[in-house]
């Protein structure tokens, strides 16, 4: 029986920290939404693609946050409630894109072109060439 219980309060906290890292895609107090993003490891780069509608190119930002991280900022041409969705029980309006992406692989984040394409945008990130990999 102790075998079970303890195999149960395993299964448990596993269940408890796989709720805990799951957040909504909204910052009601920045009013920011989360795009939508994909990040695509090639042999030469890393690419990122960030779902970013309704923005001027002109007010797009991306920064490297640091050596494996990038943040994208825009802002949306026009503000969006919740009601726009179609959700009725929560209050909130976003004016703007925000989102920090993790790269797993070494980067030049100094190179990185960019590029929008029908509300697409497009990071490519250089791979930085003769690193050592860490093998724990």
């Amino acid at each position: 029986m102790n075998e079970y219980m303890e195999d149960f309060r395993t299964w448990a906290e596993e269940i408890i920290e796989s709720a805990a890292a799951e957040r909504p895609s909204w910052d009601i107090r920045s009013c920011c939404l989360e795009p939508l993003c994909n990040v695509f490891i090639t042999i030469d780069e890393a690419i990122v693609t960030a779902d970013l509608p309704s923005t001027d190119p002109k007010n797009i930002k991306v920064e490297a946050v640091s050596e494996d991280s990038i943040e994208i900022r825009a802002k949306m041409k026009r503000t969006l409630r919740f009601d726009d969705f179609g959700i009725t029980h929560r209050r909130g309006e976003f004016s703007s894109f925000r989102c920090r992406v993790h790269i797993p692989v070494p980067v030049d984040t100094e190179q990185m072109k960019i590029d929008l394409k029908r509300g697409v945008l497009e990071v490519r990130l250089p791979r930085k060439k003769g690193y050592e990999i860490q093998i724990e």
